[in-house]
C-alpha cells in the first residue's frame, strides 16, 4: 500500500488540520471547504485524515462523474442475467466510514453537490430511481476544494458546507524550508519518516477516537446560555442569513471542547471556531449586499428627473444679457435646450487645435445591448418587407 504523509507532520496549516479534526469528530457539521492556491497541502491533509481514521476508505469523486455513479443505480448485470432488480452501490457507499474528497467542487453540477451535502449532513443515502427504492448508511467526512477565481458555488450550497478554510502560500523562509525538507525526507524514505512520527500519530489517532465517542453521547457537554448568547453575537455581527451558522458554530465549539478534553464549552471555544464557520458565509453576505447597493446599468445610463436638463430649471443657461453670445455670432434660439453650438471662423483653427479631447460614454449592459441589436434587426427586416420592388 502507498504510504500516506502523516497528519501530525503537516506544518504551517494549523487551521486546516483543526477544521478536518472537527469535521471528523462531529459528522453533523457537513464537511469542510478548502479554498487556496495549488500546492498548499489540501489533498495531502485529506488523505492524512483518512489514514488517521484507519481502517477508513479515501474516495475521490471525479469531475466527470454522473449522478448514478455517485449515488448508485440499478445493477444492470443482474437485471439482464436473472431479471433481478438489485442495487449497485455508488461512490457514497464506498466512502462510508471514511473521507470523500472532491477536488474543484465548484465545477461539479449543482445536482450532484446538492446530493453530497444532503448525505454528508444526514448520514443516509436514499435512492429512488431506475425502478429501485433503496437507502443505506453513508457517513463520511466531506472535503471539497475550490479556487474562487474559477467560479463560486451557489449561495444555497455554499451555506450548507459547515466549515471553510482559506489557505495561503508560506511567506516565512524558515517555515517554507521546513515544509519542503519534511516532504523530501518522506519521499526519500517514507518508512523512516513514518517511524519518526509514529508516537505523535498514535497519540493523535487515540485522541480522535475518544473525542468521536464522547461527541456521540448526547448528554456530554451541553451548551450553556452564555455559549448560546456568544454564538448569537458572533452571527449577528457577521450579518449571516438564517440560523444554520448558529447551529454549525455550536456543534463546532462542542467538538473543539471534546477534542481538548474540557468538561464544559467555553466562550473561547466559540471564538476559535467562529472564523471557520463565518468565512464563506460572511463573504457571501457582503457580496449580496454590494450587489443590492450597486445601481443597475439601465438606471445608471438613464438620467433621473433631477438630472434631466429639460425638467431642471437650474440646468438651463442664464437668459440674462450678460450671459448672451457675442454680437458677431448668429442669434441664439429662444429655446436654450434645442439651440446648437455657436458657429466659428473656419479660416482660423480653434484654440484647442491638436489637444486631446475628452470622450464620454455611457455603460450598457450586455443583455441590453443584445436586445437593442435584435430590435434594430427586426425593424430593418420589417422596413425591407414594406419597401416596394424588393424581394420578399
Amino acid at each position: 500500500m502507498t504510504p500516506t504523509f502523516p497528519l501530525s507532520a503537516i506544518q504551517g496549516q494549523a487551521q486546516l488540520v483543526q477544521a478536518l479534526l472537527l469535521a471528523a469528530i462531529e459528522p453533523a457539521l457537513g464537511g469542510v471547504l478548502i479554498q487556496g492556491p495549488r500546492g498548499t497541502a489540501k489533498s495531502t491533509a485529506a488523505r492524512a485524515l483518512a489514514d488517521l481514521l484507519a481502517p477508513a476508505p479515501f474516495v475521490t469523486l471525479p469531475l466527470g462523474a454522473s449522478i448514478e455513479h455517485v449515488v448508485g443505480s440499478l445493477d444492470l448485470s443482474k437485471a439482464l442475467s436473472g431479471n433481478e432488480v438489485a442495487f449497485a452501490p455508488g461512490l457514497l457507499a464506498r466512502a462510508h466510514g471514511g473521507v470523500l474528497y472532491v477536488d474543484e467542487i465548484n465545477l461539479l453540477p449543482d445536482a450532484i453537490v446538492d446530493v453530497l451535502l444532503d448525505v454528508a449532513a444526514s448520514g443516509v443515502n436514499r435512492v429512488e430511481r431506475d425502478g429501485i427504492s433503496h437507502d443505506h448508511a453513508a457517513r463520511f467526512v466531506l472535503i471539497g476544494t475550490m479556487n474562487p477565481e474559477e467560479g463560486m458555488l451557489r449561495p444555497q450550497l455554499l451555506d450548507r458546507l459547515g466549515l471553510c478554510v482559506q489557505l495561503a502560500n508560506a511567506q516565512d523562509p524558515a517555515l517554507r524550508s521546513a515544509i519542503v525538507k519534511a516532504r523530501l525526507r518522506f519521499d526519500l524514505d517514507p518508512v523512516d519518516f513514518l517511524a519518526t512520527h509514529a508516537t505523535q500519530q498514535t497519540h493523535m489517532a487515540e485522541r480522535l477516537r475518544q473525542a468521536r465517542a464522547r461527541c456521540a453521547e448526547a448528554a456530554e457537554l451541553p451548551w450553556s446560555d452564555a455559549v448560546h448568547e456568544e454564538v448569537a453575537r458572533q452571527c449577528i455581527a457577521a450579518c449571516v442569513d438564517g440560523l444554520r451558522a448558529d447551529l454549525v458554530m455550536l456543534r463546532a465549539a462542542r467538538a473543539l471542547a471534546v477534542w481538548e478534553g474540557c468538561k464544559t464549552i467555553e466562550s473561547r471555544h466559540v471564538a476559535q471556531v467562529a472564523p471557520l464557520v463565518l468565512l464563506h458565509r460572511a463573504n457571501q453576505t457582503a457580496g449580496d449586499a454590494a450587489q443590492r447597493q450597486a445601481p443597475s446599468p439601465s438606471s445608471a445610463s438613464a438620467p433621473t428627473a433631477e438630472q434631466s436638463p429639460v425638467s431642471s430649471p437650474e440646468s438651463l443657461p442664464d437668459p440674462s444679457p450678460a450671459a448672451s453670445a457675442p454680437s458677431a455670432l448668429p442669434e441664439q434660439s429662444a429655446n436654450p435646450v434645442q439651440s446648437g453650438p455657436p458657429e466659428r471662423n473656419l479660416e482660423q483653427p480653434p484654440p484647442d487645435w491638436g489637444a486631446p479631447q475628452p470622450m464620454a460614454s455611457a455603460p450598457v449592459a450586455a443583455l441590453q445591448a443584445d436586445a437593442l441589436a435584435q430590435a434594430a434587426m427586426e425593424a430593418l427586416a420589417a422596413k425591407k418587407a414594406r419597401a416596394p420592388g424588393l424581394p420578399r
